[in-house]
C-alpha cells in the first residue's frame, strides 16, 4: 500500500452489524473481537483477516458513507470468504449495485488519480517501441483520431497481465513480455489495439453491470486482420 493509505481510528459503529451478520453465518461460534477502520486506500479494497483470536477488518473510506445495507453486505460477504461460506446474491446483487453506480465510480477514480502512483518505465524498449507502434495502429484504425495516452512498459516480464488501460492515469501498460526480437510484430500490435479500444469504448454501466467489452468494441476487436494469429501467440506464453 502507499504511503497515503492511512488508518483511521477503531469504528466501533459497525462492530453490532458484522456481530450480526457473524451469528448468521456462524450461529454457534463464539465472536471473536472486532477491529474495524477505514482506510485511505487508492481503490475500493476491503479486506479482514484472524489474527491472534481478533478479527481485523479494514474498509476503505470511499465506503465511510454507504448506506447500512451496502455496508451490512460488505460485512456478510467478508464473513463469509473468510469461513468459506456461500455468499447471499442479494448481499452480491446489493454491493456490486453500490460500487459501480455512477456516483461512486467516479469517486473512486478520483481517488485513484489523486492518491494511487503510477510506475512509468520509457516506452522505448530494446525491440518495439510503443509510440511508434501507437501512431501506426492510429493510422491504419483509428484514421489518426485517437489521443496517445501515456505509453509504458510494466516494470517485470508480467505474464498474467499481458497488457491493460488504466483510466484513472490515462496510461497504457504492456507487459515487458514482449519487448524481445522473436516477439511478432502482430502479437504486440493486437495488445495495444485491444488497450486502444478500451479508450475508445470506455467502460459503462447498464442496470447496475459493468460493461468492460461492448458489442461495439467486440466488433471493432474482430476487424484485426490477424486476430487468430495474434490469439494463438498469446495462448502459449
Amino acid at each position: 500500500m502507499p504511503a497515503t493509505a492511512k488508518t483511521s481510528a477503531p469504528t466501533q459503529a459497525l462492530t453490532p452489524l458484522f456481530e450480526e451478520e457473524y451469528r448468521e453465518l456462524r450461529p454457534r461460534a463464539p465472536i471473536p473481537p472486532l477491529d474495524i477502520r477505514f482506510r485511505r486506500f487508492t481503490s475500493l479494497n476491503t479486506t479482514i483477516r484472524l489474527r491472534e483470536g481478533q478479527l481485523h477488518v479494514r474498509l476503505s473510506d470511499i465506503l465511510e458513507h454507504a448506506p447500512e445495507s451496502v455496508l451490512r453486505a460488505i460485512a456478510h460477504i467478508l464473513l463469509a470468504k473468510l469461513y468459506r461460506k456461500p455468499i447471499a446474491p442479494h448481499h452480491a446483487d446489493r454491493y456490486r449495485r453500490h460500487v459501480s453506480s455512477e456516483a461512486v465510480s467516479k469517486q473512486a477514480e478520483h481517488v485513484r488519480q489523486t492518491r494511487g502512483r503510477k510506475r512509468l518505465v520509457a516506452p522505448v524498449g530494446h525491440f518495439y517501441d510503443l509510440d511508434e507502434v501507437f501512431e501506426s495502429l492510429n493510422t491504419r484504425f483509428f484514421h489518426g483520431l485517437l489521443g496517445r495516452p501515456t505509453l509504458t512498459w510494466s516494470a517485470h516480464h508480467a505474464r498474467r497481465m499481458l497488457g491493460h488501460y488504466d483510466a484513472a492515469h490515462n496510461t497504457i501498460v504492456v507487459s515487458k513480455v514482449f519487448d524481445r526480437p522473436d516477439t511478432p510484430r502482430c502479437a504486440i500490435e493486437y495488445l495495444l489495439y485491444h488497450e486502444m479500444l478500451h479508450l475508445k469504448h470506455p467502460v459503462r454501466v447498464k442496470a447496475g453491470r459493468r460493461c468492460v467489452h461492448s458489442r461495439e468494441f467486440q466488433a471493432e476487436e474482430r476487424l484485426f486482420p490477424e486476430l487468430e494469429q495474434a490469439k494463438a501467440y498469446l495462448k502459449r506464453l
